[in-house]
């Protein structure tokens, strides 16, 4: 990204309303929360895992839910321009693929069907973050997207 399109977009996100910053925290918190606890990310009682949390599945997370914040937030505040493009369900994939990168290997029973528990081990558990990576990379393509949409000329309807 070329230093004009940063600019872009930290002026687009300068201009933001309070409204989209109180969405786009309470967005993140949701989705840190959604996917921390039954990955048991944050202990609680009801959810448990066999394999230890890696440190860099905090991280993924963190990113993860602050991209799904300002993901969201777009959406937020000029509900006649904001229409539902490509970029919501890309984003809407990333988060859900950080569900699978951030959680324990051979917690996840679509895993041990597919694998079993060696083959969660052996195969599954190498790629999670590449997955992290990846859930990530969509995210930010997806804001990146949206901000642009955003900030560029408008095309008059023609009748």
């Amino acid at each position: 990204m070329g230093y004009r399109s940063r600019m872009d977009v930290l002026s687009s996100l300068a201009a933001w309303p309070a409204r989209r910053w109180l969405v786009a925290l309470g967005t993140a918190v949701a989705t840190y929360l959604l996917i921390a606890l039954p990955t048991d990310l944050i202990d609680n009682p009801v959810f448990g895992r066999e394999i230890p949390p890696t440190p860099w599945s905090y991280w993924a997370l963190a990113a993860t839910a602050v991209l799904s914040g300002l993901v969201t937030a777009t959406y937020v505040a000029t509900p006649e321009e904001a229409r539902v493009e490509r970029e919501g369900r890309i984003g809407a994939a990333g988060a859900f693929v950080t569900f699978f990168a951030v959680g324990c290997p051979v917690c996840n029973k679509l895993v041990l069907v597919a694998l079993g528990y060696t083959g969660a081990i052996q195969f599954f558990e190498p790629i999670q973050p590449y997955l992290a990576a990846g859930a990530i990379a969509l995210l930010a393509w997806a804001f990146l997207a949206r901000v642009r949409r955003e900030s560029s000329c408008a095309v008059p309807a023609t009748r």
